[in-house]
């Protein structure tokens, strides 16, 4: 949190050297910010600890595993692969981790059949034979149709 503090900071500080005014200096940012400067630069010079390596090399692997599925896969089936690659992870952890790094996987929709295919072709005839500017009003109609999903099935609409 300490971090995204600082780099908000440098941000700020960024716009107002845009903007000609005087640069901020750490000890005013950390009196702002409710921070010691002997903490500050203790926080600076803290090397990462085994969790946070671990958390590192595993959002890696996550990354590399949603790349290779192209996007497809989610915590669940991450979480699979990671335990096939011997890592012992909860899919909680995996799904805070993908949350963290701002993927997720596609959803992909089941095909749902609509229409009956009918043989049409013994019944219909083409009258219009693409004379699309009729003589008068009224000589050709046209319609279309669409379908509305019901807890009954589909309802066919046509206009």
């Amino acid at each position: 949190m300490t971090e995204a503090l600082f780099l908000e900071a440098a941000i700020k500080e960024e716009q107002l050297l845009e903007q000609g005014k005087r640069r901020l200096n750490v000890s005013g940012v950390l009196k702002i910010l409710g921070v010691s400067r002997s903490g500050y630069l203790s926080w600076k010079k803290r090397l990462p600890s085994k969790r946070e390596k671990r958390k590192r090399i595993i959002k890696e692997r996550i990354i590399d595993i949603y790349k290779d599925s192209h996007q497809n896969y989610g915590a669940p089936k991450i979480t699979e692969c990671l335990r096939k690659e011997g890592e012992i992870i909860a899919e909680k952890t995996v799904g805070n981790y993908m949350r963290e790094l701002g993927i997720k996987a596609q959803y992909v929709k089941p095909y749902t059949v609509t229409t009956i295919n009918s043989d049409f072709s013994n019944e219909l005839k083409n009258i219009l034979e693409e004379q699309f500017n009729p003589q008068k009003p009224d000589a050709v109609w046209c319609s279309d149709i669409t379908y509305i999903w019901t807890y009954e099935g589909f309802v066919y609409l046509t206009r």
